[in-house]
């Protein structure tokens, strides 16, 4: 058995699955240091010859600064070089001719990575952190990575989100793996055997023992690692704060609900289709409405912002982050409380935070998704603006959630606040997301037989 002092039992258990198991799934929860374990694997097979370089597959923020400093946090690890693959496509030709151990690059940058290096490609490990990013069949950045995905001697898909839409997503980053030999070498088969598709509504509903069967095809190359089984924590307490909008604003809503078109003191907005009605009814529902390509907006009402207030005071001082959405969004809260700061890409604005220094942060869930540490700087998420995308919401969450909060030492409950407006789609938001939970549930708890089979053979 692989032991190395200061990590976790589980982490062992998913550094010897990654040695033993060449490509594979890794199902970790969010916060149970799956940075470090597959640093620690890599380091165990470059010692024993069988891998030299690792390249690692990241959102932008994970590959910029994740990646590159955790090493330095581990004592087994501090000699390992990692090079980020970022910047202008000058910086990023200079830097794969750097040698280094560990190479990261974000999914933006895949395509264009694939075709600098084409069949000579130098990696003989990718690790595909957050591999949901995969998950489109028809998506640029699926079939970049399916033009290398047989060069590397190992492939893994990293992520604490396998399923954020159901079942279908798992075709895509399994075909990485195996090139269709457990879920069909093709969407459209995959499709066809287990589940069904309404010609009409073009929705996709799992068949019968769906769930069951695909489970059984991925399990061999599959570790699922739950935190509930390993670090002891609380349900955060979840909060829906419901807004009324003023008279004014509910019409202007129920214009564009309705008719697609709706009547502003500045311009008229119109929806050319339904799904740009969704978009312009959740950006009413939060306050503001964009009024231009150009980006710039109308404020519409102050809801939301005298909610939040609200909430501020609640919190008597304590430390709030805030997700939003819309540009929009963020410049009203700021200029309605000036000591709120934005969440950018500089380390200081971290380090703030979590030192206590910004009463109120926020944070887009797409740039503050993954990788960031922020359970020191706080304990209550307001959600402002509300989105149908259940990955960025539980990776945001967890950035200062009750795992994180109690493997950092502290004995508090998380607060969750989310700020919906009445009689809105906001509404419908909360309810698809809490319904896209159940089938992703299923599938890591069924999951997690495979690590009970793990400890069972080590026994």
């Amino acid at each position: 058995m692989l032991t190395q002092g200061n990590l976790h039992g589980y982490q062992l258990d998913v550094i010897q699955h990654l040695i033993d198991c060449p490509r594979a799934h890794t199902f970790a929860d969010m916060g149970l240091g799956k940075t470090v374990s597959v640093l620690t694997a890599f380091e165990a097979a470059r010692l024993a010859g069988d891998a030299e370089r690792l390249l690692v597959l990241a959102p932008l923020r994970v590959a910029t600064t994740v990646w590159p400093r955790e090493p330095g946090n581990w004592q087994h690890l501090s000699h390992l070089h990692v090079q980020p693959i970022i910047g202008t496509p000058k910086q990023r030709a200079a830097a794969i001719q750097r040698d280094a151990d560990v190479y990261t690059v974000n999914y933006e940058n895949l395509i264009w990575l694939v075709e600098q290096h084409g069949k000579k490609w130098p990696y003989d490990w990718v690790v595909a952190d957050e591999s949901t990013r995969l998950k489109k069949p028809s998506g640029k950045r699926f079939r970049a990575a399916k033009r290398v995905h047989k060069l590397p001697s190992r492939w893994t898909n990293l992520t604490g989100t396998p399923a954020p839409n159901g079942l279908i997503d798992l075709w895509a980053p399994t075909y990485l793996l195996d090139s269709g030999q457990r879920l069909y070498k093709t969407f459209g088969a995959f499709k066809g055997r287990w589940f069904d598709e309404n010609p009409y509504s073009y929705k996709i509903e799992p068949k019968q023992k769906a769930d069951d069967e695909i489970r059984e095809c991925i399990n061999d190359v599959t570790l699922s690692v739950r935190a509930e089984d390993h670090v002891t924590t609380e349900e955060p307490v979840s909060q829906t704060i419901r807004v009324e909008l003023p008279s004014k604003a509910r019409r202007t809503y129920r214009d564009m609900e309705s008719s697609m078109i709706a009547e502003l003191e500045s311009a008229d907005i119109e929806a050319l289709n339904a799904g740009v009605a969704t978009m312009k009814c959740r950006q009413l529902a939060s306050g503001a409405a964009y009024t231009d390509t150009a980006g710039n907006w109308e404020r519409i009402h102050d809801a939301k912002l005298e909610a939040l207030q609200s909430v501020i005071e609640e919190a008597a001082g304590e430390p709030i982050l805030v997700a939003y959405h819309f540009r929009s969004t963020a410049e009203r809260v700021q200029k309605a409380i000036p000591s709120a700061r934005r969440l950018d890409t500089h380390a200081e604005t971290e380090r703030d935070w979590n030192q206590g220094q910004i009463p109120l942060l926020l944070a887009h869930p797409a740039s503050a998704g993954h990788g960031l540490n922020l359970q020191h700087g706080g304990r209550r998420v307001v959600w402002f603006d509300l989105d149908w995308d259940l990955e960025l919401y539980q990776q945001l969450i967890e950035r200062i959630g009750p795992v994180r909060q109690r493997q950092a030492g502290y004995q508090r409950t998380v607060y969750i606040h989310h700020l919906v407006a009445a009689d809105t789609i906001d509404e419908a938001v909360i309810d698809r997301l809490n319904g896209k939970a159940t089938t992703q549930d299923a599938l890591r708890q069924a999951m997690r037989q495979q690590l009970t089979s793990l400890n069972t053979a080590r026994a």
